[in-house]
């Protein structure tokens, strides 16, 4: 039945990688396509529920308490899509992998726990790299900084998931974080396109379906998979098997867009440099997990 486990595991990795490619495929600018998104996922996630007898209701208090992280989602998802827009995929997840440096700085200090000195001592190779990519290819600077300011959102959302998620179920606490996201998203969209005008906020059949897919394979499923995963797994092995994702999201950007001949040196030394730290601080949990839990063959 591991085998099995770790099957769902990979599967929802592999459809998390897909969210870059369908942000690149998806015409719509990143406001429109976060905006349908989260409209779209909502309706998912609730007949999930129903269909689950998931617990639906909660109170007014809790939804409002929620809808802080949706704030969160909401802005992260707008910096991540935005920089895939201004640059490619690639760029954009490499960009993200950054969150690992700024959620070892901030984390500390919203938990007022003591820094980790080797977290953040890793976390400094993944900036390395992405100073190496922003310095010596100029022709996605702008993409290489909402990036980073994705990840910087993203660091934020994990720290404040954490600690107000603790208290509901996931499916449930992810239902109205995603359709809080969408209020938000209604309530800021005109003013959102009144900076960033469009043609048209219909998007294509071709859109159309992407945003479908990518609101309940890449955005429910995923969750749902990861729920399975973890009633099998333990979430330190789930966490860990993340830190693939960004690599399934350029391989699959490389297969379908080609994005091997669009990037320099500098992207696979800094590339290098990412990887090295993913892999150190994955090698260093790993030990940390074994002594806690020597036991575990998880």
């Amino acid at each position: 039945m591991l085998s099995y486990a770790f099957v769902l595991l990979h599967l929802s990795i592999l459809l998390a990688g897909f969210t870059g490619v369908l942000g690149r495929l998806i015409t719509l600018n990143e406001g429109l396509l976060v905006w349908y998104r989260v409209m779209f996922a909502s309706v998912f996630f609730l007949m999930y529920l129903v269909v689950k007898n998931g617990q639906i209701k909660v109170t007014v208090k809790d939804a409002l308490r929620i809808a802080w992280v949706g704030l969160l989602l909401s802005i992260h998802w707008l910096l991540f899509y935005g920089s895939i827009k201004y640059s490619n995929v690639s760029i954009g997840v490499v960009c993200f992998a950054s969150v690992g440096f700024f959620t070892a700085i901030l984390d500390p200090v919203l938990s007022k726990r003591a820094f980790s000195v080797r977290e953040v001592a890793f976390s400094l190779l993944t900036i390395i790299g992405i100073a190496l990519i922003f310095h010596f290819d100029t022709r996605y600077q702008l993409g290489i900084v909402l990036g980073v300011l994705a990840a910087l959102a993203a660091a934020f959302l994990t720290i404040e998931t954490r600690r107000v998620g603790s208290d509901y179920p996931l499916m449930t606490f992810l239902f109205y974080e995603i359709a809080s996201s969408f209020v938000i998203m209604t309530a800021i969209l005109p003013i959102y396109l009144s900076f960033f005008p469009v043609a048209t906020i219909v998007p294509s059949w071709s859109d159309f379906w992407y945003l479908i897919f990518l609101a309940s394979f890449c955005t429910v499923g995923m969750f749902s998979l990861q729920v399975e995963a973890l009633k099998r797994l333990s979430s330190f092995t789930v966490n860990l098997s993340y830190n693939l994702e960004p690599v399934y999201s350029i391989i699959l950007a490389m297969i379908i867009f080609n994005e091997a001949k669009d990037l320099n040196f500098s992207f696979y030394v800094g590339l290098a440099l990412i990887c090295a730290s993913v892999m150190l601080q994955s090698y260093f949990h790993w030990k940390t997990y074994q002594k806690s839990f020597p036991s575990s063959k998880n």
